[in-house]
């Protein structure tokens, strides 16, 4: 499984190490948030709730520089608009793959 990685934030930061911190403050902030809404809204089975929440976790995927894992979300995201849950075990292991990561930071 690939994992996720600052390079895209670097980039973005340009060298700027504040914004760079600010950048991943917001992430350490708001993923957890968001994949606890995600987990919610998926146990009351709100699959389209949940795919809105896919949608905006995949924006934190992109910037964690998993390209991989945005598609399996990217797919994920499609099947629950239409109440199918196949995927829902491999995205789970990207958001696990994703907390870890963010303890290290």
């Amino acid at each position: 499984m690939e994992q996720p990685n600052l390079s895209y934030i670097n980039e973005l930061s340009g060298g700027d190490e504040s914004f760079k911190n600010k950048l991943i403050a917001i992430i350490k902030t708001e993923f957890p948030e968001d994949k606890a809404i995600y987990i919610k809204n998926f146990e009351a089975q709100n699959f389209k709730a949940s795919a809105e929440n896919v949608h905006k976790l995949k924006h934190k995927i992109s910037i964690l520089g998993l390209e991989k894992s945005y598609k399996i979300a990217e797919s994920y995201e499609d099947n629950l608009k239409e109440n199918d849950v196949s995927g829902e075990a491999a995205f789970n292991q990207i958001l696990q793959n994703i907390t870890d990561y963010l303890e290290t930071l």
